[in-house]
Protein backbone atom coordinates (compact mmCIF):
# COMPACT_ATOMS: atom_id res chain seq x y z
CA UNK A 1 0.00 0.00 0.00
CA UNK A 2 1.63 3.20 -1.05
CA UNK A 3 1.44 6.74 -1.46
CA UNK A 4 0.73 9.38 1.58
CA UNK A 5 -1.94 11.28 3.81
CA UNK A 6 -2.44 14.35 5.57
CA UNK A 7 -2.74 15.01 8.77
CA UNK A 8 -6.94 14.87 9.35
CA UNK A 9 -6.96 11.90 6.71
CA UNK A 10 -4.71 9.75 8.98
CA UNK A 11 -5.82 10.80 12.45
CA UNK A 12 -9.30 9.44 10.99
CA UNK A 13 -8.05 6.23 10.02
CA UNK A 14 -6.79 5.65 13.33
CA UNK A 15 -10.09 6.92 15.36
CA UNK A 16 -8.34 10.09 17.04
CA UNK A 17 -7.76 13.63 16.93
CA UNK A 18 -4.85 15.22 14.82
CA UNK A 19 -3.73 16.26 17.96
CA UNK A 20 -3.46 12.94 19.46
CA UNK A 21 -1.96 11.78 16.32
CA UNK A 22 0.42 14.91 16.72
CA UNK A 23 1.47 14.01 20.46
CA UNK A 24 2.62 10.86 19.43
CA UNK A 25 4.75 11.60 16.69
CA UNK A 26 6.61 14.07 19.49
CA UNK A 27 6.58 11.14 22.21
CA UNK A 28 7.32 8.38 20.01
CA UNK A 29 8.86 9.45 17.11
CA UNK A 30 6.11 7.12 14.96
CA UNK A 31 4.20 7.59 12.91
CA UNK A 32 7.31 10.03 11.62
CA UNK A 33 5.60 12.37 8.42
CA UNK A 34 7.15 14.15 6.28
CA UNK A 35 6.74 17.86 4.85
CA UNK A 36 5.75 19.59 1.89
CA UNK A 37 7.35 22.55 0.62
CA UNK A 38 4.30 24.37 2.68
CA UNK A 39 5.56 22.66 5.72
CA UNK A 40 2.42 20.73 5.98
CA UNK A 41 2.65 17.10 7.48
CA UNK A 42 2.46 14.27 5.21
CA UNK A 43 1.81 10.49 6.29
CA UNK A 44 3.14 7.31 4.73
CA UNK A 45 -0.36 5.78 4.35
CA UNK A 46 1.54 1.88 5.05
CA UNK A 47 3.21 3.23 8.12
CA UNK A 48 -0.40 4.40 9.23
CA UNK A 49 -2.29 1.24 8.57
CA UNK A 50 0.06 -1.15 10.04
CA UNK A 51 -0.02 1.57 13.15
CA UNK A 52 -4.05 1.22 12.98
CA UNK A 53 -3.32 -2.73 12.55
CA UNK A 54 -1.26 -3.43 15.31
CA UNK A 55 -3.53 -0.87 17.80
CA UNK A 56 -6.93 -2.56 16.92
CA UNK A 57 -4.55 -5.99 18.59
CA UNK A 58 -3.17 -4.67 21.40
CA UNK A 59 -5.17 -1.45 22.72
CA UNK A 60 -2.24 0.21 23.88
CA UNK A 61 -0.35 2.83 21.54
CA UNK A 62 3.10 2.18 23.04
CA UNK A 63 2.82 -1.42 22.44
CA UNK A 64 1.32 -0.73 19.17
CA UNK A 65 4.03 1.17 17.96
CA UNK A 66 6.77 -1.03 18.89
CA UNK A 67 4.62 -3.99 16.73
CA UNK A 68 4.71 -1.74 13.92
CA UNK A 69 7.55 -1.22 13.84
CA UNK A 70 8.85 -4.22 14.22
CA UNK A 71 6.49 -6.17 11.33
CA UNK A 72 5.54 -2.74 8.98
CA UNK A 73 2.52 -3.69 7.45
CA UNK A 74 2.76 -7.13 7.53
CA UNK A 75 1.96 -10.09 5.02
CA UNK A 76 -2.00 -9.84 4.12
CA UNK A 77 -3.25 -11.83 7.59
CA UNK A 78 -6.35 -12.55 9.12
CA UNK A 79 -6.68 -9.24 11.56
CA UNK A 80 -5.73 -7.33 8.26
CA UNK A 81 -8.62 -8.54 6.57
CA UNK A 82 -10.99 -8.38 9.44
CA UNK A 83 -9.98 -4.78 10.08
CA UNK A 84 -10.81 -4.02 6.32
CA UNK A 85 -14.46 -5.53 6.74
CA UNK A 86 -15.39 -3.45 10.38
CA UNK A 87 -14.40 -0.22 7.89
CA UNK A 88 -16.79 -2.02 5.23
CA UNK A 89 -13.57 -1.12 2.99
CA UNK A 90 -14.61 -3.60 0.08
CA UNK A 91 -11.50 -1.85 -2.15
CA UNK A 92 -8.91 -2.61 1.07
CA UNK A 93 -10.30 -6.08 0.96
CA UNK A 94 -9.71 -6.50 -2.61
CA UNK A 95 -5.98 -4.92 -1.89
CA UNK A 96 -5.12 -7.67 0.91
CA UNK A 97 -6.55 -10.85 -1.12
CA UNK A 98 -4.31 -9.84 -3.63
CA UNK A 99 -1.13 -9.49 -1.55
CA UNK A 100 -2.15 -12.89 -0.14
CA UNK A 101 -2.11 -14.26 -3.59
CA UNK A 102 1.03 -13.09 -3.87
CA UNK A 103 2.42 -15.42 -1.64
CA UNK A 104 -0.12 -18.18 -0.63
CA UNK A 105 -2.09 -20.07 -3.20
CA UNK A 106 -5.65 -19.52 -4.26
CA UNK A 107 -6.41 -22.57 -1.26
CA UNK A 108 -3.81 -21.09 1.31
CA UNK A 109 -5.76 -17.63 0.83
CA UNK A 110 -9.31 -19.17 1.42
CA UNK A 111 -7.95 -21.23 4.72
CA UNK A 112 -5.54 -18.98 6.02
CA UNK A 113 -7.19 -15.52 5.53
CA UNK A 114 -10.20 -15.41 3.98
CA UNK A 115 -12.49 -17.90 6.27
CA UNK A 116 -10.57 -17.16 9.34
CA UNK A 117 -11.74 -13.24 9.04
CA UNK A 118 -15.25 -13.82 8.62
CA UNK A 119 -15.08 -16.26 11.34
CA UNK A 120 -13.78 -13.83 13.91
CA UNK A 121 -16.53 -11.55 12.99
CA UNK A 122 -19.32 -14.41 13.82
CA UNK A 123 -21.20 -14.82 17.04
CA UNK A 124 -22.58 -17.53 19.14
CA UNK A 125 -25.26 -19.80 17.98
CA UNK A 126 -28.44 -17.92 18.49
CA UNK A 127 -27.42 -14.39 18.36
CA UNK A 128 -27.97 -11.81 15.64
CA UNK A 129 -24.94 -12.02 13.56
CA UNK A 130 -23.55 -7.94 13.67
CA UNK A 131 -23.98 -6.25 10.05
CA UNK A 132 -19.99 -6.24 9.47
CA UNK A 133 -20.28 -9.81 9.58
CA UNK A 134 -22.77 -9.37 6.86
CA UNK A 135 -20.63 -7.46 4.86
CA UNK A 136 -17.77 -9.99 5.04
CA UNK A 137 -19.64 -13.43 4.06
CA UNK A 138 -21.19 -11.43 1.33
CA UNK A 139 -18.11 -10.76 -0.02
CA UNK A 140 -16.36 -13.73 0.67
CA UNK A 141 -19.12 -15.57 -0.75
CA UNK A 142 -19.07 -12.96 -3.44
CA UNK A 143 -15.11 -13.96 -4.18
CA UNK A 144 -15.37 -17.65 -3.90
CA UNK A 145 -18.11 -17.47 -6.23
CA UNK A 146 -15.66 -15.56 -9.01
CA UNK A 147 -13.05 -17.35 -8.11
CA UNK A 148 -14.60 -20.69 -8.69
CA UNK A 149 -16.17 -19.55 -12.46
CA UNK A 150 -12.61 -19.22 -13.53
CA UNK A 151 -11.52 -22.75 -12.02
CA UNK A 152 -9.64 -24.93 -15.05
CA UNK A 153 -11.91 -27.85 -15.70
CA UNK A 154 -11.49 -31.06 -13.89
CA UNK A 155 -9.27 -33.34 -14.72
CA UNK A 156 -10.06 -36.52 -13.08
CA UNK A 157 -13.20 -38.65 -14.10
CA UNK A 158 -14.29 -39.26 -10.34
CA UNK A 159 -16.67 -36.99 -8.85
CA UNK A 160 -17.70 -35.65 -5.52
CA UNK A 161 -21.11 -35.40 -4.66
CA UNK A 162 -21.52 -32.63 -1.50
CA UNK A 163 -24.97 -32.19 0.07
CA UNK A 164 -25.10 -29.31 1.82
CA UNK A 165 -27.47 -28.24 5.01
CA UNK A 166 -26.63 -24.42 5.49
CA UNK A 167 -28.27 -21.52 4.14
CA UNK A 168 -27.05 -17.33 3.98
CA UNK A 169 -25.30 -16.34 5.97
CA UNK A 170 -24.07 -19.69 7.97
CA UNK A 171 -20.15 -19.56 8.62
CA UNK A 172 -21.00 -23.61 7.31
CA UNK A 173 -22.14 -22.01 4.19
CA UNK A 174 -18.94 -20.63 3.37
CA UNK A 175 -16.97 -23.88 4.74
CA UNK A 176 -19.22 -25.88 2.13
CA UNK A 177 -18.47 -23.02 -1.22
CA UNK A 178 -14.77 -22.98 0.07
CA UNK A 179 -14.50 -27.25 -0.31
CA UNK A 180 -16.49 -27.01 -3.42
CA UNK A 181 -14.38 -24.26 -4.90
CA UNK A 182 -10.72 -26.12 -3.61
CA UNK A 183 -12.14 -30.07 -4.79
CA UNK A 184 -12.86 -28.06 -8.35
CA UNK A 185 -9.10 -26.75 -8.63
CA UNK A 186 -8.03 -30.08 -7.14
CA UNK A 187 -9.16 -31.75 -10.68
CA UNK A 188 -12.43 -33.65 -9.17
CA UNK A 189 -15.85 -33.27 -10.61
CA UNK A 190 -17.67 -31.50 -7.87
CA UNK A 191 -21.57 -31.20 -7.37
CA UNK A 192 -23.18 -29.42 -4.63
CA UNK A 193 -27.06 -29.49 -4.06
CA UNK A 194 -29.26 -28.25 -1.33
CA UNK A 195 -29.82 -30.98 1.54
CA UNK A 196 -33.19 -30.21 1.79
CA UNK A 197 -33.81 -31.19 -2.39
CA UNK A 198 -36.51 -33.85 -3.36
CA UNK A 199 -34.64 -37.14 -3.06
CA UNK A 200 -37.31 -38.85 -5.06
CA UNK A 201 -35.46 -36.03 -8.44
CA UNK A 202 -31.89 -36.49 -7.65
CA UNK A 203 -31.51 -39.86 -9.87
CA UNK A 204 -30.50 -37.99 -12.86
CA UNK A 205 -28.25 -35.48 -10.97
CA UNK A 206 -26.50 -38.88 -9.14
CA UNK A 207 -26.36 -40.42 -12.71
CA UNK A 208 -24.71 -37.50 -14.77
CA UNK A 209 -22.09 -37.23 -11.78
CA UNK A 210 -21.48 -40.99 -10.78
CA UNK A 211 -19.97 -40.03 -7.36
CA UNK A 212 -16.95 -41.91 -5.69
CA UNK A 213 -17.83 -39.96 -2.47
CA UNK A 214 -20.78 -38.15 -1.19
CA UNK A 215 -19.95 -35.07 1.53
CA UNK A 216 -22.35 -34.06 4.09
CA UNK A 217 -21.81 -30.45 5.48
CA UNK A 218 -24.33 -27.68 7.18
CA UNK A 219 -25.88 -28.33 10.44
CA UNK A 220 -29.72 -27.43 9.18
CA UNK A 221 -30.76 -31.09 8.14
CA UNK A 222 -32.38 -33.77 10.89
CA UNK A 223 -30.39 -37.30 10.25
CA UNK A 224 -33.82 -38.73 8.88
CA UNK A 225 -32.79 -36.30 5.64
CA UNK A 226 -29.57 -37.13 5.37
CA UNK A 227 -30.46 -40.53 5.45
CA UNK A 228 -32.77 -40.49 2.76
CA UNK A 229 -30.14 -38.39 0.46
CA UNK A 230 -27.52 -41.08 0.77
CA UNK A 231 -30.04 -43.80 0.40
CA UNK A 232 -30.58 -42.31 -3.13
CA UNK A 233 -26.85 -41.79 -3.68
CA UNK A 234 -25.93 -45.03 -2.95
CA UNK A 235 -29.01 -46.30 -4.80
CA UNK A 236 -27.83 -45.18 -8.27
CA UNK A 237 -24.01 -44.87 -7.58
CA UNK A 238 -23.39 -48.25 -5.85
CA UNK A 239 -23.04 -49.22 -2.22
CA UNK A 240 -19.52 -48.72 -2.68
CA UNK A 241 -19.80 -45.19 -2.62
CA UNK A 242 -18.17 -43.16 0.41
CA UNK A 243 -19.92 -41.09 2.65
CA UNK A 244 -18.17 -38.20 4.67
CA UNK A 245 -19.01 -35.83 7.15
CA UNK A 246 -17.56 -32.43 7.02
CA UNK A 247 -17.64 -29.94 9.96
CA UNK A 248 -20.52 -31.09 11.92
CA UNK A 249 -23.52 -32.29 9.49
CA UNK A 250 -23.87 -35.20 11.91
CA UNK A 251 -24.17 -34.68 15.26
CA UNK A 252 -21.97 -36.99 17.28
CA UNK A 253 -23.25 -39.12 20.29
CA UNK A 254 -22.44 -42.67 19.30
CA UNK A 255 -21.07 -45.27 16.90
CA UNK A 256 -21.46 -44.93 12.71
CA UNK A 257 -19.37 -45.43 9.97
CA UNK A 258 -19.35 -42.22 8.76
CA UNK A 259 -15.85 -41.10 8.30
CA UNK A 260 -15.56 -37.39 9.91
CA UNK A 261 -13.39 -35.41 7.56
CA UNK A 262 -10.73 -32.75 8.69
CA UNK A 263 -12.25 -28.71 9.17
CA UNK A 264 -9.24 -27.27 7.47
CA UNK A 265 -10.72 -27.27 3.16
CA UNK A 266 -7.17 -28.71 2.02
CA UNK A 267 -7.10 -31.45 4.90
CA UNK A 268 -10.45 -32.52 3.34
CA UNK A 269 -9.15 -32.08 0.23
CA UNK A 270 -6.63 -34.83 0.62
CA UNK A 271 -8.52 -36.90 2.31
CA UNK A 272 -11.85 -36.93 0.09
CA UNK A 273 -8.65 -37.56 -2.69
CA UNK A 274 -7.61 -40.80 -0.77
CA UNK A 275 -11.16 -42.37 -0.38
CA UNK A 276 -11.71 -41.27 -4.00
CA UNK A 277 -8.46 -43.52 -5.37
CA UNK A 278 -9.41 -46.55 -2.65
CA UNK A 279 -6.96 -45.51 -0.13
CA UNK A 280 -7.36 -45.20 3.59
CA UNK A 281 -7.59 -42.12 4.98
CA UNK A 282 -4.40 -40.72 7.00
CA UNK A 283 -4.28 -41.68 10.37
CA UNK A 284 -3.90 -37.83 11.45
CA UNK A 285 -7.16 -37.11 9.19
CA UNK A 286 -9.80 -39.86 9.99
CA UNK A 287 -11.55 -39.51 13.29
CA UNK A 288 -15.00 -41.66 13.24
CA UNK A 289 -18.36 -40.20 13.24
CA UNK A 290 -19.95 -40.99 15.93
CA UNK A 291 -24.10 -40.97 15.69
CA UNK A 292 -26.29 -43.71 14.21
CA UNK A 293 -27.59 -42.96 10.60
CA UNK A 294 -29.47 -44.78 9.04
CA UNK A 295 -27.85 -45.07 5.43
Amino acid sequence: MGGSIRTNAAAAMLGVSPNTLRSWERRFGYPEPTRTAGGHRQFDLAEIEALRAAFEETQNISSAISVARERGTGPASPARLRSAFLRYDEDGANRLIEESLTVRSVERTIEEVLLPAVESLSTQAGAAPPPEYGFAWRYATGWLAATQRVAPPASRAEGVLVFDASCAPDMCALHAQGLELVLRRGGLRTLTLSADCDPHRLSNAVTALNPRAVVLTGRRASLDALGRLVFCARRVAGDGVAILDYRGAIPHSGGSTVEQLPDGTMAAREAILARVDGRPMATRFARGASTPIAL
